[in-house]
């Protein structure tokens, strides 16, 4: 990218952020589409099995976060590298990010592997627990695969090629949506495994994306000039530190957030079985919205990291703007069409009509967030664009733990809401933290 000192008018960086937005934006979705084809397809074999996979979801979904948003701070890294033309350094601090992300991806595998022997005193049904126990070894098992591949990921977004990780992901989940055909009904051969199968389906799509990813990058010639670092035997602990300085944060603010979603999940687990699968199909209808927005948002950070790169403040300041423009006429879109067509979305994933009139209750917690949501998304990726990211550990700590889990239970609960009771903490959390993070942004730029 071409960056000049003079002010981009708005147009022209539209173009830019479609463009670098369109393939992350399919990508994220990517990632979402994995466990959405689970859930459909798995959902219209048993309610059970529904209401199991989105319990374990969600708790995979907290830490397969918080690695993705780890692996997030390899941008505001690379991304400058790559604006002066430092590729040599560029593939170091790809190394140094694999490895980061490696050891992260293992110390989760490690905690969620304890998590394990847990599993049945976290109040959820009985008749759940013999479909949960083994989809959630199989799943856990992609914990470190998955790691890896989001700093691969990241190494190609930073230095703006968003292309080839979106056509890997799209081949993944083709992959992914045949195997859980075969391997869920027991498709000719093959053994039917229900929810298991579905998981095996998945764990084996992420061992596929990791291997292609890797072998682009070190069979293409476009990349050699990033391969001479990416070789180099000299050490990376500096690179390896501030990795970790700046994915920390980033980590615990995605990790917390999903928090609010994973610990609510539980939530409706101490309700009933129904409640449980209603908030796995909305959570996985409001995924789908969330990854469209961060498509724009790793665009923006993107964006904002290559100006920042060669101190272009006022670029900097509008690609964010910009973005957030973006992402308001695109939730506005989708939170139209979603409560529009939620019935017809619902038979998409369930015919069980007391699960579905559970997720209708949800849509109106579901549209008041989505702007809030959409605030925190795109001024978050601009704080991780100029590298400001540890102010977010904290006001995710004040909005997703502080804030949002005691509204829940106290709307839930104590006002007995219900399970859309549980979801309207949503709004309120999210709406404060879009503020607080860009408030932050508007100090840092100015």
């Amino acid at each position: 990218m071409q960056v000049s000192s003079r002010l981009i008018p708005y147009g022209q960086h539209i173009r830019a952020l479609t463009a670098l937005g369109i393939p992350i934006i399919i990508g994220q979705l990517g990632t979402i589409i994995q466990g959405l084809a689970d859930t459909i397809m798995v959902g219209h074999y048993s309610a059970h099995s529904l209401a199991a996979a989105g319990f374990v979801n969600n708790i995979m979904t907290l830490v397969l976060i918080f690695a993705l948003g780890y692996s997030y701070a390899i941008t505001p890294v690379i991304g400058p590298m790559h604006a002066r033309g430092e590729y040599m350094e560029a593939g170091k601090a790809l190394r140094a990010g694999l490895q980061a992300n490696g050891t992260v991806g293992g110390l989760l595998f490690l905690l969620m592997g304890t998590l394990y022997f847990f599993l049945d005193r976290m109040g959820q049904p009985e008749e759940l627990l013999p479909e949960i126990r083994p989809y959630y070894v199989v799943v856990l098992v992609s914990i470190p695969i998955q790691s890896l591949f989001n700093a691969f990921k990241q190494f190609f977004d930073g230095i703006g090629n968003t292309r080839t990780p979106m056509w890997i992901m799209i081949g993944a989940n083709v992959f992914n949506i045949v195997g859980n055909w075969l391997l869920i009904y027991g498709v000719g051969p093959f053994p039917q495994l229900g929810l298991l199968g579905a998981g095996i389906s998945t764990t084996l799509s992420r061992i596929l994306m990791l291997a292609v990813i890797y072998g682009i990058f070190v069979s293409r010639p476009s990349y050699q000039r990033y391969q001479a670092g990416f070789g180099s035997g000299e050490d990376k602990s500096s690179l390896r530190n501030l990795l970790h300085k700046l994915g920390r944060p980033l980590g615990l603010q995605m990790g917390m957030e999903t928090a609010t979603f994973s610990l609510c999940a539980v939530m409706q687990g101490w309700i009933g079985a129904a409640p449980l699968a209603a908030h796995q199909v909305m959570t996985n209808i409001g995924s789908t919205c969330f990854m469209v927005y961060y498509g724009i948002g790793a665009a923006v950070a993107v964006r904002v990291s290559h100006f920042s790169g060669v101190g272009d403040f006022q670029n900097v300041r509008r690609s964010a703007y910009t973005g957030y423009l973006m992402i308001l006429a695109v939730g506005i879109t989708l939170a139209i069409l979603i409560s529009t067509f939620i019935h017809e979305i619902c038979g998409w994933f369930t015919d069980d009509m007391e699960i579905r009139r559970i997720v209708v209750s949800l849509v109106i917690p579901f549209v008041l967030y989505q702007l809030g949501d959409g605030l925190q998304v795109n001024f978050g990726n601009a704080l991780r664009g100029i590298a400001d990211v540890r102010p977010l550990m904290r006001y995710a700590f004040l909005c997703y733990i502080v804030v949002s889990l005691p509204l829940s239970y106290l709307f839930g609960f104590t006002f007995g809401g219900g399970p859309a009771g549980i979801w309207m903490a949503y709004p309120v959390a999210l709406t404060l933290a879009g503020g607080l993070f860009c408030r932050r942004f508007l100090q840092k730029t100015r």
